[in-house]
């Protein structure tokens, strides 16, 4: 098995591309052929990703998020470009290389739908040979960190979504793989799981090492998770770096929220007003003048309390995917 510390990802000018394939039978493909060609998913990205790393994998629905984790995972060829996963091409689908990873997909099932969770788990161990003892100690630790005691004898077909996704986590690294593709894991879950979920991978980061590239449309994952950020946009990587950079790349400027008294304020000239009513309003001001804003609305009469904010990182990327942003 491939060691953790080699856990390294090195993406070179990848590109993937899918021949459309004309629709209808035989007596339509003639017509049909007039409009068959190709489309590219993924276009001449590159990018590595250290050892440890938790990194988030930012994008519109059909952005190309998907295709790259299936190509990092070996389930794709790349049409062009080079990848390397621990040192391994993930094409090849050297064993070792599937015995480092593991691919967790919100809401696609890897457990067996009418056996105890208990059984696929040992299911697992017996299909990637990890011996007892390590398999006996890994158990224990995801059972704890995931509060599976309760569900380890039911089948996946009595569990609810939380609890299957939980068990499907556990399932997926029960093999200790060095790296971990988490896609749109908290999918469809209540905030109270989504916490859990993230709570859990951070812990699991921080006991394994384990190297985590994310994708979800949760911000709440991203931003309680990761410190680094990929944005892909129709295929191509538009943005690597750091959170709180892409905050200020995409989105210079600050919310302030704004109590009330005595009715409604003029707040117009201070800012562009997102909301107002006669209790409160929500300003959005230039980063540069903020400072001149507070001290304009510390002479405002109607004024009695106010906060100023960082976007979050939902409106940085929504301003993104509304706006664009140059490559």
């Amino acid at each position: 098995m491939t060691d953790i510390r080699e856990a390294r990802i090195v993406v070179e000018g990848l590109r993937k591309s899918f021949r459309l394939r004309p629709a209808g039978g035989r007596w339509f493909r003639r017509a049909a052929d007039r409009t068959a060609g190709e489309v590219t998913a993924v276009d001449g990205i590159g990018f590595h990703i250290e050892p440890g790393e938790v990194v988030g994998f930012l994008g519109p629905n059909g952005a190309g998020k998907t295709t790259t984790l299936k190509l990092l995972s070996g389930l794709l060829h790349p049409t062009a470009g080079e990848v390397r996963v621990g040192g391994y091409r993930p094409a090849d689908r050297d064993r070792d290389f599937l015995r480092s990873i593991a691919f967790v997909m919100g809401q696609r099932q890897q457990l067996v739908w009418d056996i105890p969770i208990k059984d696929s788990l040992e299911l697992n161990r017996i299909v990637y040979r990890v011996p007892d003892g390590e398999f006996r100690r890994t158990r224990q630790e995801l059972v704890e960190m995931l509060e599976l005691g309760p569900l380890l004898g039911r089948t996946a077909r009595t569990l609810s979504l939380g609890q299957r996704m939980r068990c499907e986590i556990a399932a997926s690294l029960i093999h200790c793989p060095s790296l971990l593709f988490l896609d749109e894991p908290t999918l469809g879950l209540d905030i109270s799981m989504q916490r859990r979920i993230r709570t859990f991978v951070r812990e699991h980061n921080r006991r394994r090492g384990t190297t985590v590239l994310l994708t979800s449309h949760y911000m709440g994952d991203i931003a309680e998770l990761c410190d680094r950020a990929l944005v892909i946009h129709e295929g191509g990587l538009v943005y690597d770096g750091g959170l709180d950079a892409l905050r200020a790349r995409i989105a210079p400027f600050k919310r302030i929220s704004v109590k009330l008294r005595g009715g409604a304020a003029e707040l117009g000239s201070l800012g562009t007003v997102v909301s107002q009513s006669s209790e409160e309003a929500e300003i959005r001001v230039e980063s540069t003048a903020a400072p001149d804003a507070v001290a304009r609305l510390l002479a405002i009469d109607q004024v009695y309390d106010f906060q100023v904010m960082d976007p979050s990182l939902e409106d940085v990327i929504g301003q993104f995917f509304t706006e664009g942003l140059s490559r």
